[in-house]
């Protein structure tokens, strides 16, 4: 089962998403997306929550009211988290997320800590938690199939793009093979080059 939750704090609206459990959160992170932005509270156990962002965006991109809204989810959903005060949460792009042969389930590392970020949370926020909450769903959806289905799109725009591409160069190259063919024409018949149908300078109408 995988939690949803809706963000409001923005226009239009965004999705924040988590495992109910550990074997969720493996096939979370088996079959993110190259988008998602995976949040975790440092140190202790907790929910993994995720920000799905458009294609193209980076953390940078983040909305700051969206980003409090999903550190003040993922220490709501820790266990011990969410009785501390100044905690820190993580984040990071799914790709950055590394899996090894000996980790447990739900367990991850990072393939490059200077990806990671970290924010400072004093203390839980109510009012966010229990906006959130009033927005949660509960589904259970194929994560591979969803992943195949991105992935299929991704590759038909890269299609449809090198298609564009290739007719922009063909096009070009037949613009230049216009402009050559006009520089030759040109040449052609520059004044220089013409002959003259007079006959150096005898008037053929003279006559005794």
């Amino acid at each position: 089962m995988v939690f949803y939750f809706t963000s409001s704090v923005v226009e239009p609206a965004v999705t924040l998403f988590m495992g109910a459990e550990k074997h969720e959160n493996e096939e979370l992170i088996r079959w993110g997306w190259p988008e998602d932005v995976w949040f975790h509270v440092d140190k202790v156990s907790s929910a993994h929550v995720y920000l799905r962002l458009k294609r193209g965006e980076t953390l940078d991109d983040i909305p700051s009211r969206v980003l409090v809204d999903a550190v003040q989810l993922c220490k709501a959903n820790s266990i011990s988290g969410n009785k501390m005060n100044d905690v820190d949460v993580v984040y990071t792009l799914w790709s950055n997320l590394k899996k090894t042969p000996g980790m447990d389930v739900g367990q991850v590392g990072f393939h490059r800590q200077r990806d990671v970020r970290k924010v400072r949370v004093e203390k839980r926020a109510n009012e966010i938690i229990n906006r959130l909450n009033k927005t949660r769903t509960e589904r259970a959806p194929d994560l591979r199939e969803q992943r195949e289905l991105r992935d299929r799109d991704e590759r038909g725009d890269k299609k449809q793009v090198l298609l564009e591409q290739k007719q922009r160069e063909r096009e070009a190259a037949e613009e230049r093979e216009r402009e050559k063919q006009l520089r030759s024409y040109a040449t052609l018949f520059e004044s220089a080059k013409m002959s003259t149908n007079q006959d150096s300078g005898n008037d053929s109408d003279d006559f005794m």
